[in-house]
């Protein structure tokens, strides 16, 4: 009787382990076939950083907040890492006591009310307020920074998340060029509008446009017109039915590159919602629907042609984004 169950019990275990190779075989025989995970992920100098949607939206904007502002990337980090701590850069709508938002921020403490806190623009905002009001901020520990502002009970967490947040703040500065990107469906909503309005855009490109003045501030924007343009651009072209807008960067500098790949990344963050489907910049595309692709070169011929035309074609000297 026992050799009998000493048999079953191999038996099941042999069986088990052929089960689990298989399952594991079959898997990897159509992984390729599978739709690549959402969401989106920051690469510099081999460290990596994956968010979802809402983190990466969150942490695009707190970035574009301290682009608008002037302050040096290393604000950005220590506000990334405040929020990384407080909220996991989440707009949470609850917190220890009556703190809310991406930072905790608390109205009873003279933060505002609880509807501008959990304002991500309102609650960033007041965050870089107090920032810049510490004397040396750059230059503290992040921890020492982040503290002057929060008066946290646990500070020395904020240091748990600094190497994280230079790896956001590095890509979505501008500092490492292409070095953020998402994964996102691709589904097209069946309600979208060509209707232009005054300005000859359609709904969902003055949304984007709106969007990005409301992050940087007032922009040297074109590509589109009352009424539609219809000369200036490649055959096919989104400009012509009002779903593109170019942001000029000029003239091409270090800095208006860097502010350059900053919209350029906030653009890939915002994306989805936005209903992005396709960002150029500096030589390099990212397309909606090969998202999983990331950021590839754009080739484009440009012999013959001068060094200034040569720039415009490349789109070296302005962001172009369309929508679907």
């Amino acid at each position: 009787m026992r050799a009998r169950l000493v048999v079953g019990l191999v038996v099941v275990v042999l069986v088990g382990g052929v089960v689990a190779l298989a399952g594991r075989w079959v898997y990897r025989s159509v992984e390729g076939f599978l739709p690549p995970p959402e969401g989106c992920v920051a690469e510099v100098d081999g460290a990596r950083v994956e968010l979802n949607r809402e983190q990466a939206e969150n942490a695009s904007l707190i970035v574009a907040v301290s682009v608008r502002r002037g302050l040096p990337a290393r604000a950005a980090t220590i506000a990334l890492a405040t929020a990384y701590q407080e909220s996991k850069i989440e707009n949470i709508a609850y917190g220890d006591r009556d703190s809310v938002g991406l930072f905790q921020q608390r109205p009873s403490q003279g933060w505002g009310t609880r509807e501008q806190i959990l304002d991500p623009y309102y609650a960033t905002e007041r965050f870089y307020d107090g920032l810049v009001e510490v004397p040396g901020y750059a230059d503290l520990p992040v921890t020492e920074a982040a503290q002057a502002v929060q008066r946290s009970a646990f500070p020395e967490a904020y240091a748990d998340h600094e190497a994280d947040a230079r790896v956001l703040a590095s890509a979505l500065t501008g500092w490492s060029e292409a070095a953020f990107t998402c994964t996102w469906d691709t589904d097209v909503r069946s309600d979208a509008s060509d209707e232009l309005d005054e300005a000859g855009l359609t709904p969902r490109a003055s949304t984007v446009l709106a969007e990005l003045e409301a992050a940087y501030g007032d922009l040297p924007v074109g590509g589109f017109a009352p009424g539609g343009v219809e000369s200036g651009h490649s055959e096919g072209s989104a400009h012509y039915d009002g779903r593109a807008v170019d942001v000029f960067t000029r003239p091409v500098t270090e800095e208006s590159q860097r502010s350059g790949w900053s919209m350029a990344q906030y653009l890939v963050a915002h994306a989805e919602r936005l209903d992005v489907a396709t960002v150029i910049y500096d030589g390099k595309i990212w397309t909606a629907r090969r998202s999983d692709e990331g950021w590839r070169d754009y080739d484009i011929d440009t012999d013959g042609v001068d060094a200034e035309t040569a720039a415009i074609l490349e789109h070296r000297d302005h962001v172009h984004v369309d929508v679907f």
